[in-house]
């Protein structure tokens, strides 16, 4: 979302804005939001699944500020809300296959944070993904309930790999734990949200990217134009929100490859 932020304001589409991280106590993030509002920003975003609760009750208070939270689909009835979310899914499935493909094993393994918004979304799609290619496939998954704890990410990468995983994937940011033990294992792993690839350059496959910039932009015109909330917007392979990034790097197979593009251009044929 920062990655957006400033791809729009370098293009001129929004004159400054203003990050405040690493708010993963929510109490934390709502006092950043309510700042924010209370300074007259334009545009206040909760970027995270765990923000729905402060952002619902601190817009009320602000009838005249847009706001906006993902990932989810729900603006709680608000008309200076917009919420936003990513089809994760789609990227989690194509990855899922391809995947399948690299493993010699036949298991793959998944580190997932809570079991919540984009992060599920990716999850399941990604195992999906897998049993397509190889139905007969073993599909470990292990849930952390952290967005944040990096230790804890290292620990579930190890026990996945101690049951016999050489492919792995998960999202959040605690993954560069996970990324971490991948490496020094030599298990190939697939990213998401961002390009990973500069984790762990000679075992990162591909990562799906979430391009955040279109929505921002249309969610920046509508507030101009008085329309201050109220929508939902989702980023799919069909609006370019999302797209697959190869590590050039990584010497992938031909076929593979066209396997996960052939995967993608499903979902932009399906719109």
């Amino acid at each position: 979302m920062v990655d957006a932020a400033t791809k729009l304001k370098d293009g001129g589409v929004i004159s400054d804005f203003s990050v405040t991280d690493g708010t993963f106590v929510v109490d934390d993030a709502a006092v950043a939001i309510r700042d924010y509002a209370s300074d007259g920003f334009n545009l206040v975003i909760g970027h995270g699944s765990q923000y729905g609760g402060s952002i619902s009750e601190i817009a009320k208070d602000f009838p005249e500020i847009s706001f906006a939270w993902g990932t989810s689909a729900d603006t709680f009835g608000l008309a200076n809300v917009y919420a936003y979310e990513a089809a994760s899914d789609e990227g989690g499935r194509v990855m899922g296959i391809m995947a399948a493909a690299l493993s010699q094993t036949d298991n793959v393994g998944i580190v997932g944070p809570i079991e919540v918004g984009d992060a599920k979304l990716y999850v399941d799609g990604f195992k999906a993904g897998v049993l397509v290619n190889k139905p007969g496939a073993t599909v470990n998954v292990n849930y952390i309930d952290s967005f944040s704890d990096v230790a804890l990410a290292s620990e579930a990468a190890q026990s996945l790999i101690k049951a016999g995983a050489d492919v792995m994937s998960g999202t959040a940011q605690m993954v560069v734990g996970a990324v971490g033990v991948a490496k020094n294992e030599g298990v190939l792993w697939f990213g998401t949200q961002a390009n990973q690839t500069s984790l762990a350059p000679d075992i990162v496959v591909a990562s799906q990217v979430y391009h955040w910039e279109h929505m921002l932009e249309e969610m920046i015109t509508n507030i101009k134009d008085g329309k201050l909330g109220g929508e939902l917007y989702k980023i799919t392979f069909a609006n370019d929100g999302l797209v697959i990034e190869y590590n050039d790097g990584y010497d992938l197979s031909d076929d593979v490859r066209k396997l996960g593009d052939a995967a993608v251009q499903v979902f932009k044929d399906e719109g």
